[in-house]
């Protein structure tokens, strides 16, 4: 009974130190979390869809779900060879020249008459443990350190494959103005980000970003744009997943 104890308080400990690593970001607090209570999105104790969305559509509960998800043999759910890729050096890149650089899934490199944005990047792990959710052979070519200086760093949700601890802080520094959803960037405030350079977004909401550009934060059915605009009406989406919560 003694050894039993001993080995339950030493795993409660574990998952304790774990959960308390910096990559798990930390609760909104102060100012921020009262803005969340304010939300006309938030009811409940969460942010919530504007229209019923089922988070499971199989017609399997919760824990069938996930026993398929972990012990499930699936067949060819991953490549059995590298995927072409072509490493852009993006340094050398013209800032004057209009382009899109898509690194897979939803992060990519923006330029737009002048205004260099980085959407959702990671470059080095999108899961809190790395032998989990690792990418295709042959799509990992980035690094923090290959991207240029940053204008814009924009984040349209906090779901590991998408706000990567070890990439933004390592970008922190090239980084001029971050922009996130609400509550979103109490995590960045806790990284060591100025709370200054912080902009955070509730669905609907918008904010200038100089040059005659804005981003609106609009909102959809299981799926959330980020639409850059040009205040004579020229848009450029940049597609992101949410669930319910911002």
């Amino acid at each position: 009974m003694i050894v039993f104890l001993a080995v339950a308080a030493l795993l409660v400990a574990a998952i304790a130190l774990f959960m308390n690593r910096p990559e798990f970001g930390r609760a909104p607090r102060g100012e921020r979390l009262e803005r969340i209570w304010r939300s006309p999105n938030y009811r409940d104790g969460a942010f919530r869809n504007r229209h019923a969305t089922p988070q499971l559509t199989s017609g399997k509960g919760w824990w069938a779900t996930m026993y398929d998800f972990l012990f499930e043999r699936k067949e060819r759910n991953r490549p059995d060879h590298a995927l072409p890729a072509v490493k852009t050096d993006l340094k050398a890149l013209d800032p004057k020249e209009n382009l899109l650089v898509w690194f897979g899934h939803s992060s990519y490199l923006i330029q737009a008459d002048g205004l260099r944005i980085l959407v959702d990047p990671v470059f080095e792990t999108a899961s809190p443990l790395p032998f989990f959710n690792r990418p295709f052979e042959g799509t990992d070519l980035y690094k923090p350190e290959d991207m240029p200086g940053i204008d814009l760093l924009v984040i349209t949700h906090d779901h590991w494959d998408h706000l990567d601890y070890g990439t933004v802080t390592k970008l922190r520094d090239r980084t001029g103005r971050v922009v996130c959803p609400l509550g979103v960037g109490e995590y960045f405030e806790y990284w060591g980000f100025d709370p200054q350079r912080i902009t955070e977004l509730d669905w609907g909401e918008q904010a200038a970003l100089g040059g005659g550009f804005r981003l609106r934060r609009r909102a959809a059915q299981r799926r959330e744009y980020q639409i850059l605009q040009r205040e004579h009406g020229q848009l450029r989406p940049v597609p992101g997943r949410t669930q319910g919560s911002q």
